[in-house]
């Protein structure tokens, strides 16, 4: 269901949260590798109201609320060749990134095309090759996480490491549909109303990389946000890191059903994940 008060089309819906068995245990690790993904971690569903910020896209920025859209138009169209993904897309997001928040270095990591129907999970070997939206609430690295992962991706450069360590750095999804998006649509939300103790480290195992993510207590407080019927030009840029306290660190995100769409194509979409360093 959703209102159109003022034509927006906030969606009243369920979205998935971390069952915390209570007893102090970690979460189920999440393996990934060998073409398939295990996750066999348990989630509840908790009813919320996903509100469409569309008109109003400026209000949202990756500093003040950990998230922020932006309008680019790419050259790339079909996202089918991973060779022209990383030809032609990876520097402008590279350039994109640069441009908004005039970071000295941008470092792209991987990507993930997403064309796969929403029960993907449970298609059970090589179900990668039919990835689909992750309809579960997340942050992609934890704080411990994201150190990780610039320390696996400079590995081989323990003097930049250490460099790039001292000044700040964040990581962001660019994230952009390669269809106009109906159903499964990505929500996001405020960074401010989700403090950290909500916030619960989780083991994640991608081929040899052994990283960290965020999952997630439910909190009623948390506000979710998404921008209806996200055409190729729109562009959702995710801070799931900064290394600055000072300003909105992780942005939650999860994919959602809006049930006036249930039964739409599954949704296309293609997320550049960038480690992005600063000189200061």
């Amino acid at each position: 269901m959703h209102t159109n008060g003022n034509d927006k089309h906030n969606v009243s819906t369920t979205l998935n949260y971390w069952k915390d068995p209570g007893d102090g245990s970690k979460p189920t690790p999440i393996f990934i590798g060998k073409g398939r993904v295990t996750n066999e971690r348990p989630h509840l569903a908790h009813d919320f109201v996903v509100t469409d910020i569309s008109g109003e896209e400026d209000n949202y920025t990756l500093d003040g609320h950990g998230f922020q859209y932006v309008q680019h138009e790419s050259a790339e169209k079909l996202f089918t060749n991973e060779q022209d993904i990383k030809s032609v897309y990876y520097p402008e997001c590279e350039q994109l990134l640069k441009d908004i928040t005039g970071a000295s270095l941008v470092h792209i990591f991987n990507h993930k095309v997403r064309r796969g129907p929403t029960q993907w999970h449970h298609l059970g070997l090589q179900n990668l090759k039919n990835r689909g939206p992750v309809t579960r609430t997340h942050v992609d690295q934890s704080y411990e996480g994201a150190e990780r992962r610039l320390r696996w991706e400079f590995s081989s450069s323990p003097e930049k490491q250490e460099a790039l360590l001292k000044k700040r750095y964040q990581i962001i999804n660019i994230w952009r549909p390669i269809e106009a998006i109906l159903k499964d649509p990505i929500a996001v939300a405020d960074a401010s109303s989700v403090p950290d103790v909500d916030l619960v480290g989780a083991e994640m195992v991608e081929d040899d990389f052994h990283g960290e993510s965020w999952v997630v207590r439910h909190n009623p407080s948390h506000r979710w946000y998404f921008k209806y019927r996200m055409a190729p030009r729109d562009v959702l840029l995710i801070k799931c890191f900064d290394s600055d306290p000072s300003v909105a660190r992780r942005a939650l995100h999860s994919a959602f059903e809006d049930p006036s769409h249930r039964d739409e194509a599954s949704r296309q979409s293609i997320e550049v994940r960038c480690l992005v360093c600063y000189d200061t």
